[in-house]
């Protein structure tokens, strides 16, 4: 019963601060400026400072250089999981407005909103190493495949143009997370103010992409919540064939006890709480992507206790 009521406990934060987000677009608060405003707030601003300001803080050279051999294991998964996603694009016939987006959830999950929390509370900080190492590999996905992804579904098909697709792939947050990296590999120090203004705009990251989820809900309307096939294809990726595919990849490279652990529940987290920020930004199906952050993550309230309760 301790376990089904740590591995919840992250999980109902988050869900807190949807609620403000759905309240306050209830209240009419926010405008189409304003949730444009807050996506690239996110997206521009706070993501980026919260990468150099975590990365910088967290992690080490040394600590980098031992742990480099372990990130092989979630981006070999997010790998396989891409090619599942394909395949179940073209079974199901999945909405082609969705392509993209389906993908992108498929394949990424929510490693720090809701992943960090959630292994803190049931492994404590020991669990911190493996948490960011799996973080390393999605935030790659994301922020390059997964955003190139999302922005094809909100775009017109055109000619391939190689400048515009390496802006696309070097988006900021990808950029805050390079430039934390060589500031640690090279034993940089910014100065200390500047690292606090840092970890003051990255802090804004978890409680304004919350608050957008929130606005998004409302604007979809929660009578909207649906299993259809591309919900329920989606609820199958992120719950059972990515965490089943993480512990079948253990039954191969040997690992300690929690390693194995925080990769399976990391690899079984709810959607990434920044898609709908994302499709927002560059014109795709944000109300799709947010209805999809509140069903895995409500659901990942019974999930996440489950699978706990089988790998313990």
């Amino acid at each position: 019963m301790g376990v089904f009521f740590s591995s919840i406990q992250g999980i109902l934060i988050i869900i807190g601060l949807i609620a403000v987000g759905y309240g306050l677009s209830y209240l009419g608060w926010f405008s189409e400026n304003s949730t444009q405003l807050i996506a690239k707030m996110v997206t521009q601003v706070a993501l980026p400072t919260y990468m150099i300001s975590t990365i910088t803080k967290d992690f080490t050279a040394e600590k980098l250089i031992k742990l480099l051999p372990d990130l092989a294991i979630p981006v070999l998964s997010m790998t396989i999981l891409i090619f599942v996603s394909i395949l179940l694009i073209k079974i199901l016939k999945i909405d082609p407005k969705h392509k993209g987006l389906f993908s992108s959830m498929f394949f990424n999950s929510n490693t720090v909103f809701v992943g960090l929390p959630v292994n803190m509370a049931l492994f404590g900080e020991k669990s911190l190493p493996y948490v960011l190492v799996y973080y390393m590999a999605n935030t790659t996905f994301f922020w390059t495949l997964g955003t190139y992804l999302i922005q094809m579904d909100g775009e017109i098909k055109g000619h391939f143009k190689l400048k515009t697709t390496l802006k696309k792939v070097f988006s900021p947050p990808l950029m805050g997370f390079i430039i934390g990296l060589i500031l640690v590999m090279l034993h940089i120090h910014l100065p200390n103010f500047l690292m606090s203004d840092f970890e003051y705009l990255g802090n804004l990251t978890i409680p304004l992409s919350m608050i957008f989820i929130g606005i998004s809900i409302y604007n979809a309307g929660l009578k909207n919540i649906s299993f259809q096939k591309d919900n329920l294809a989606i609820l199958f990726g992120r719950f059972i064939c990515a965490p089943l595919l993480m512990a079948g990849l253990f039954l191969f490279i040997p690992a300690t006890p929690l390693m194995r652990q925080v990769f399976i529940v990391q690899a079984a987290m709810p959607v990434m709480t920044n898609a709908p920020v994302v499709a927002k930004l560059y014109h795709a199906d944000a109300n799709y992507a947010a209805i999809m952050v509140t069903e895995t993550t409500l659901l990942s309230l019974i999930v996440v206790p489950i699978i706990m309760m089988l790998i313990k």
